[in-house]
C-alpha cells in the first residue's frame, strides 16, 4: 500500500510505503530520506504499538534535526577534524559538530528524495546516486537500500553502495526505538544487552582516541541484560562527556550474528539486533528536547534509543580500526536486522 506523504519545500511529491506480514506487524517507510517512519508491533496485552519515533509528513522530516528513522551516509557518525587522507590526498568536509563532521552533514542523505525501484507488501528498494565530490567525498556512489519484513518478524536493512573510485562508506539507520510506544515516555526501564566486551574511548567531542577499553566493571557493560537507565547517571568519563550513552561498542565475533537485544516488560515486546558490522553506536536520545513528532507527541530526553550498526567512528583516521575504505569498482555491502518478539 502506498500513501501520499506530502510535498517538500522544493515541490517534490513524497510517498509512504507499507510493509506487512501475517503476524500483525506493519512497517512504514518513506522515499524522503529512505526513512523508517513507523513500526507497528502487537504487544502481549493485544494493543498494537508504534515502536519508533517519527514525524507525520515529509515537511516535518525536512525541518527535523534529530535524524529520526534516517538512512545515514555517505559516512555515518563522526570524522575528527572534518578531514581525512586517502591515497595521499587530504579531503576536507564541512565542520558541523564542534569542528568535526557528523553524519556527513549538513547536506545529508536523509534530506533527499530517493528513487523507489521496487515495492510490495514485503520489501522496498530505494536508490540514490551520490556524485563525485558530494559532501566532500571522492568518487561517485551508486546506492541501494532495501527494507524487507519477513514472517519471522524481522525488519532487515540491506545496503549496497558501488564506488566509481576509491572512497569511504559507512552507512547506517538512525531509528529511535521505544518498545512501549513512541509516545510513552522514556526508555530507561527498558532492558538492553550487548555482545560486546569493549568500547572505543572518545574525547569530549565524541571523537575516538584509538583506545579500546574493556567494559568489565564499568557502566558500559551490557553483557548481562540490564535497564538502560541503571547506570546512565554514573560518574564515569564516557557518560559525563556524552550526557548519557552515545558510544561505539566493539562487537564480539564476526559475520552476520546476533549482537544485542532490547526488551520492554510493560508491552511484552522484545527486539534482537543482528548485523555483520564491527561496531554499534548506542545513543540514548540525550539531546531530544521537546521534538514534535507523530500524532502530536513531544519527544524528550531518553524517549528513544538508537542502535546504529557501523564501522567505528573516525575509522578512516585510525590505523587500528577496521577500515571503511571502498576501492573503485567495488561494492560496500552490509546487513542489519531488527527481529521482534511479542
Amino acid at each position: 500500500m502506498v500513501r501520499d506523504f506530502g510535498i517538500t519545500e522544493k515541490g517534490e511529491k513524497t510517498n509512504l510505503y507499507e510493509l506487512k506480514n501475517a503476524n500483525g506487524m506493519t512497517v512504514c517507510v518513506t522515499d524522503y530520506g529512505a526513512a523508517v517512519v513507523s513500526v507497528y508491533v502487537p504487544g502481549q496485552d493485544g494493543r498494537v504499538r508504534d515502536v519508533v519515533l517519527g514525524y507525520d509528513c515529509a515537511r516535518d522530516y525536512e525541518a527535523g534535526g534529530q535524524s529520526l528513522g534516517a538512512t545515514v551516509g555517505r559516512v555515518a557518525n563522526r570524522i575528527g577534524g572534518a578531514q581525512f587522507t586517502l591515497n595521499s590526498q587530504t579531503y576536507t568536509l564541512v565542520q558541523n559538530d564542534n569542528g568535526n563532521n557528523l553524519h556527513s552533514g549538513p547536506d545529508v542523505y536523509n534530506h533527499r528524495l530517493w528513487d523507489v525501484k521496487e515495492a510490495d507488501e514485503r520489501h522496498i528498494v530505494l536508490h540514490l546516486f551520490s556524485p563525485d565530490g558530494d559532501q566532500g567525498y571522492p568518487g561517485s556512489l551508486d546506492i541501494t537500500v532495501t527494507y524487507s519484513l519477513d514472517e519471522g518478524n524481522g525488519l532487515r536493512i540491506h545496503y549496497e553502495a558501488e564506488a566509481e573510485a576509491d572512497t569511504i562508506v559507512n552507512m547506517t539507520n538512525h531509528s529511535y526505538f521505544n518498545l512501549n510506544g513512541h509516545d510513552s515516555g522514556d526508555v530507561l526501564e527498558q532492558e538492553l544487552w550487548l555482545g560486546a566486551d569493549a568500547y572505543t574511548r572518545a574525547d569530549e567531542e565524541s571523537i575516538p582516541t584509538g583506545e579500546i577499553v574493556d567494559v568489565a566493571g564499568t557502566p558500559m557493560d551490557f553483557r548481562a541484560r540490564k535497564p538502560v537507565g541503571r547506570d546512565i547517571q554514573a560518574d564515569y568519563e564516557a557518560l559525563n562527556y556524552a550526557g548519557g550513552y552515545d558510544h561505539n561498542w566493539v562487537l564480539n565475533e564476526g559475520g552476520f550474528r546476533k549482537v544485542g537485544g532490547f526488551s520492554c516488560e510493560e508491552s511484552g515486546i522484545g527486539m534482537d539486533i543482528y548485523t555483520d558490522m564491527p561496531g554499534i553506536q548506542v545513543y540514548s536520545g540525550n539531546f531530544l528536547d521537546r521534538e514534535r513528532g507523530k500524532e502530536g507527541a513531544l519527544y524528550g530526553k531518553h524517549q528513544g534509543i538508537c542502535f546504529e550498526t557501523q564501522y567505528f567512528p573516525d575509522a578512516v583516521n585510525k590505523d587500528n580500526f577496521v577500515s571503511p575504505i571502498v576501492r573503485g569498482k567495488e561494492k560496500a555491502v552490509s546487513d542489519t536486522s531488527y527481529v521482534f518478539s511479542f
